[in-house]
């Protein structure tokens, strides 16, 4: 279910994601497409209103001749309304000639065909002719407008008008600043404040595109708030991923402490069940050293009885060992202990630990030393340093190999300012992709078809914060199937 959940949730994520991007690239598609349309347009009424200038100045111009050059005329004023709203006033002159009677014109109200057909073929050759006369007028105009410069043939306050015109018949109406460039890049117009910045947006257009290529233009029009505005229609979606993103670590969390609770769960489950069994091997020792005192047919000697009365006491504090192990649990959740430090020598603890524990290792093996330290004074807690040593050794008993009698050997030495205690076995030995998780809290290495290995993955944790607190080190090296070294080191006490 949690797997279904968390997939879920990503999945949830990955479209928001998707859809956001989607979202941005809808809007700049429409936005681009916007500005184009704009630039286009504004593009289009500069050509129209160059030919309605040129077509003015040209029709004042032909009226100003034609009134040097008659005698009888008549004057008319005409007021022409122009694209842009402005009013032009026209005044042109007529001479007035008595009217001459048309080839084929008879008297009276009924039309002859004659006259019709003459009508027609007069009016043919007038459309004839002016349409003449207008393709040279507007030769006349685009090869006279084409030779002037693009500074003389934009009105660029005009440009300006009709560029946020057609912008705002576009549904824009974000900040612009707009140039105007040759074709080879040589600046004519830009706006006081132009300028091409990383962020934003720019866009071109060429003017007069039917000119000869020396003589276009390239409008640029620059938005410097254009990402902002790309993604104002999805502002409102980043909120739920910020959300979702929460939600998905909250339940990263709920399922890690789930995962944790359980893993307790079990874990106090086996210390219950394995209590028992952990309790056995103090219990049966100190039974055994005791039938061995009252066994009539067993020669006592006074070396013998001593050496009883010790393993009875040693396996007695084995037994208050045991008996702290339940704390250790409660010591781990607390994160701190509560260590009585003091001046010991190891290698006296040592050996008091190999001579409890050489019992025990009798019946698989042979448990040796080698306490060759010249300085062996620490600083440490004479029970946890026990505990310690006493872990690693048991550990060396519950994973040897059941076809080979185990040799357990426990040295020490010094190097340099530092006391180093080994504890080498031939035991089953550990994968090297589990060695570096043995000191994890409640880790296990799989031990195969060994079923019978009892424990509750806290023994190596413990030496672990044991040695840490005492400020010194542990490492293992191991081979699969050729056994274990747990390497301790720890600082020699000051002056020793």
């Amino acid at each position: 279910m949690s797997i279904v959940i968390g997939l879920s949730c990503v999945a949830l994520l990955v479209l928001q994601v998707r859809y956001i991007d989607e979202m941005r690239s809808m809007r700049r598609d429409q936005f681009e497409e916007s500005v184009k349309r704009s630039l286009y347009a504004t593009a289009h009424n500069l050509e129209v209103y160059e030919t309605m200038d040129y077509l003015e100045k040209d029709a004042i111009q032909t009226e100003r001749n034609a009134q040097r050059s008659q005698g009888n005329k008549e004057s008319h004023e005409v007021n022409i309304q122009m694209k842009d709203g402005r009013i032009s006033a026209f005044e042109f002159h007529s001479i007035t000639l008595p009217p001459k009677p048309q080839q084929g014109q008879v008297k009276g109200d009924s039309p002859i065909p004659q006259a019709s057909q003459s009508l027609q073929d007069i009016i043919r050759k007038r459309y004839a002719n002016q349409r003449a006369l207008m393709d040279e007028v507007i030769y006349n105009i685009l090869y006279t407008a084409s030779n002037k410069p693009l500074s003389q043939r934009i009105n660029f306050q005009r440009l300006d008008r009709d560029l946020q015109t057609e912008l705002l018949n576009n549904g824009i109406t974000l900040k612009y600043h707009f140039s105007v460039t040759t074709s080879d890049g040589r600046m004519v117009y830009s706006c006081p404040d132009y300028e091409e910045k990383r962020h934003g947006a720019t866009y071109s257009q060429i003017l007069f595109r039917n000119d000869p290529p020396n003589r276009m233009g390239i409008l640029k029009i620059h938005f410097p708030e254009a990402n902002a505005y790309m993604f104002s229609t999805i502002r409102y979606v980043i909120p739920a991923i910020i959300f979702t993103l929460i939600l998905m670590v909250t339940f990263s969390y709920a399922i890690w402490t789930i995962t944790r609770q359980k893993k307790l769960t079990e874990v106090k489950n086996d210390f219950i069940n394995n209590m028992t069994h952990e309790l056995k091997t103090p219990i049966s020792t100190i039974s055994l050293a005791a039938q061995m005192l009252g066994d009539s047919g067993v020669t006592k000697s006074p070396e013998m009885a001593r050496h009883i009365s010790g393993v009875i006491n040693d396996e007695t504090k084995r037994l208050r060992l045991l008996v702290e192990k339940v704390l250790q649990m409660s010591m781990f959740d607390r994160q701190n202990t509560s260590l009585k430090l003091r001046d010991l020598d190891a290698n006296d603890v040592i050996a008091g630990v190999v001579h409890t524990f050489e019992l025990k290792a009798k019946k698989y093996g042979e448990l040796t030393s080698s306490l060759d330290a010249a300085d062996s004074i620490v600083a440490a807690d004479e029970m946890h340093f026990t505990n310690v040593i006493f872990n690693l050794l048991d550990n060396a008993v519950k994973y040897r190999r059941e076809d080979t009698p185990l040799e357990l050997n426990v040295s020490t030495w010094n190097d340099g300012g530092k006391l180093c205690i080994a504890v080498k076995d031939n035991g089953i030995g550990i994968k090297k992709e589990n060695l570096k998780h043995i000191f994890d809290r409640f880790y296990r290495v799989h031990t195969g078809n060994q079923h019978d290995v009892k424990g509750f993955g806290l023994g190596l944790a413990y030496v672990k914060k044991i040695v840490t607190d005492l400020k010194g080190t542990i490492r293992a090296e191991s081979e699969l199937g050729a056994g274990t070294t747990f390497i301790i080191t720890l600082p020699l006490l000051e002056g020793s």
